[in-house]
């Protein structure tokens, strides 16, 4: 605010002051120490002036220049790459080998002892409907590059046709929507530092799997333009459901942890019958386990918590789970082919609309919340405000 603004301004000038003259006493330190946290106070957690060029605030302009996420000019990206198996395990429950071998492709990036001609990683992942799949996609697009808006999401079974290479790299001179762009490379060329998501990709035209080959091998492809474009800095995800009756059937639908080695040499038969070998060769795929009665409660655990954030940024309230409410969702998630998808059904159509009813209605009365607490019943959910 113009207040804000004034007040900072005010409490910049002695900062400089100080700053620039020699300390000679501890109390000219203290006096600077005291501006500073002025200075902190009247700008909040959001400053609208930094009050040096430190190399997080350079990294943030280059961020704004260029698209590059921050966080590749910093040591912190290191970390992160050092530790990203665990976090992202912290969002896609019960998939810690898919997590453990992402991460270790990651790290051979980012230390620069990959193929430096290839993209980040290019991998398969196999297995039913709502096993974390696309979570997969979501959390590396958080961690690694700065935050979801940097995923591109393409729904492969819209390339079912020969002619719909086109739409990815663009229409050919002389066709409707030249000049425009393909969806992908233009996405791409935009954002060059993403995570590629290309789902249901056995469902595509084996002519649109082709072209992924040069993309695959050589990290770059030419749109219809003729401009290279550069894949180089990418993560590709593609997923699939084929094999996911063999994974179902060699897990005992969730209840049996089947070894990784056998999962590979079952799911190779049918992943052939729909992809060449030249395409697999290319691509490290990852079975995704069933979820177990065990990574339903985790997975709603994680769920719940999301709402918990979000009730107390908006209502400065408390979310407490009562007894028996883990168990009417485990009781509601019969359909074992939808996965983490049932759960987040349950709760989008079912407690969140009768739990935002009873906000909304708190919030028209003007009366105070501070803790909300969700209990199960023979009906279902029931909710006491306090």
């Amino acid at each position: 605010t113009k207040a804000a603004k004034t007040k900072a301004a005010k409490v910049e000038a002695p900062v400089a002051e100080v700053a620039a003259s020699p300390p000679d006493s501890a109390a000219d330190l203290a006096r600077l120490r005291e501006l500073m946290a002025e200075l902190a106070a009247a700008q909040g957690e959001t400053p609208l002036i930094l009050p040096s060029v430190d190399r997080n605030a350079v990294a943030a302009v280059v961020q704004d220049w260029t698209g590059i996420p921050t966080g590749r000019m910093l040591s912190s990206q290191t970390e992160k790459a050092l530790k990203l198996a665990a976090t992202l395990a912290e969002r896609v429950v019960g998939q810690d080998h898919a997590m453990e071998m992402i991460a270790k492709r990651v790290q051979t990036s980012r230390a620069g002892l990959g193929a430096p001609e290839k993209p980040v990683g290019v991998f398969l992942l196999c297995g039913p409907s709502g096993v974390g799949k696309t979570e997969t996609a979501l959390a590396l697009a958080e961690t690694l590059y700065g935050g979801e808006q940097n995923l591109i999401s393409i729904n492969m079974s819209e390339f079912q046709e020969a002619h719909t290479v086109s739409t990815l790299k663009g229409a050919p001179p002389g066709y409707v929507g030249y000049g425009k762009g393909g969806i992908l490379t233009e996405a791409v060329r935009r954002k060059p530092y993403s995570v590629i998501l290309l789902d249901e990709v056995e469902k595509a035209h084996p002519d649109v799997h082709e072209i992924f080959f040069q993309v695959f091998d050589k990290g770059m492809m030419d749109d219809s333009e003729g401009r290279r474009i550069d894949f180089k800095n990418t993560l590709i995800l593609l997923t699939s459901n084929v094999g996911s009756e063999v994974i179902m059937d060699r897990t005992g639908n969730g209840t049996v942890r089947a070894g990784l080695d056998d999962l590979d040499t079952a799911l190779r038969g049918p992943l052939l019958k729909v992809f060449p070998a030249a395409f697999l060769g290319r691509v490290v795929t990852i079975p995704y386990y069933p979820l177990s009665d065990a990574m339903i409660e985790a997975i709603t655990r994680h769920q719940f918590a999301k709402i918990a954030r979000r009730l107390r940024a908006t209502s400065d309230a408390e979310l407490v789970i009562g007894d028996g409410v883990m168990d009417l969702v485990k009781a509601r998630c019969t359909e074992i082919e939808s996965g983490g998808r049932m759960i987040d059904a349950i709760l989008t159509n079912t407690l969140l609309p009768e739990l935002s009813r009873g906000v909304l209605n708190r919030s028209l009365e003007g009366e105070k919340m501070t803790k909300v607490t969700v209990w199960a019943s023979a009906e279902g959910f029931t909710y006491t405000f306090e």
